[in-house]
């Protein structure tokens, strides 16, 4: 089952999606799973599409398994499903350039791009990075906004719980794949160490963190890795009617950013080239929140 907008007018989230969908060409939203990402995406398009915008979307979950069940990407399988170093930069850097050609294809103010970059782990992180290329002015655009969703503590709660339900009774595909709480809350203990290394949190406040989600330390840290970035804090208070339908389906038309054959090919073979020890690229990975 689909459904349409169940923001309620009146509420503040309304108001800042409404905002995006008249001010942004592109939308990005950051977070870790299981803090209303998706759900906001899903959102976004239906109030874009509404509006007569053409919606497309960049989202991590469809465009990495187009990678990993490549040829070159076989040889680089999840492992306790958790997505292989090279292919999380290979994406990334698929991303950063496929972003720069939507915008050069679609200049159009009716057209909208709404993308999923979670960051953490290294999931088109380079999204976040500022680097001299011809993307650059476009990620660095007022235009392009860096939405960060943050739960409250209840909200959190009641996410982690729909999760566990959705992983038992999934009404989409993708939710089989979603991250149980178990995941979510290593996750989170590996965040507060992001926090703590960038200096955005005190030793005391990590070691009380570290068991349970934090919105504070949870929006310090992420406003920190989008520090180059045009960034809007979205608090989420209100546990929204999603019982019925999933964030996954979506009632509008869309088109999907995918990378070709070839494109895969390429960035994993440059992945490849560039990493030749796994240990190296491991760091890497370990340490997404550390802008290069």
């Amino acid at each position: 089952m689909t459904a349409g907008v169940v923001v309620p007018k009146e509420s503040p989230v309304y108001a800042a999606l409404t905002e995006l969908v008249r001010e942004g060409r592109l939308v990005f939203f950051a977070g870790l799973p299981g803090t209303g990402k998706s759900l906001m995406i899903h959102q976004l398009a239906h109030l874009a599409h509404e509006r007569g915008r053409t919606v497309h979307l960049l989202q991590w979950d469809v465009a990495r398994p187009v990678f990993e069940s490549s040829e070159p990407g076989s040889r680089y399988p999840q492992v306790n499903g958790v997505t292989h170093g090279v292919i999380r930069v290979a994406a990334g850097r698929w991303a950063r350039e496929a972003v720069g050609r939507w915008h050069a294809n679609h200049s159009g103010r009716q057209h909208i791009l709404i993308g999923e970059t979670p960051f953490v782990g290294h999931r088109f992180v380079e999204l976040a990075r500022p680097a001299a290329d011809g993307t650059e002015p476009v990620l660095a655009a007022a235009s392009t906004r860096f939405v960060i969703p943050i739960p409250s503590r209840e909200v959190r709660r009641h996410l982690e719980a729909e999760r566990e339900r959705r992983a038992r009774r999934p009404l989409h595909e993708r939710e089989k794949e979603d991250a149980p709480p178990q995941v979510l809350r290593g996750l989170w203990r590996q965040f507060v160490v992001a926090g703590r290394n960038l200096g955005v949190t005190q030793a005391s406040e990590s070691h009380e963190a570290a068991g349970e989600y934090d919105p504070m330390i949870y929006q310090r840290t992420y406003a920190r890795v989008l520090s180059r970035r045009h960034v809007l804090v979205l608090p989420l208070e209100e546990i929204l009617p999603t019982a019925s339908f999933s964030a996954y389906d979506f009632g509008v038309p869309h088109t999907d950013l995918l990378p070709t054959v070839d494109e895969v090919r390429r960035w994993i073979g440059e992945v490849e080239a560039a990493y030749p020890d796994s240990d190296v690229l491991r760091r890497v990975t370990d340490q997404w929140y550390v802008s290069q």
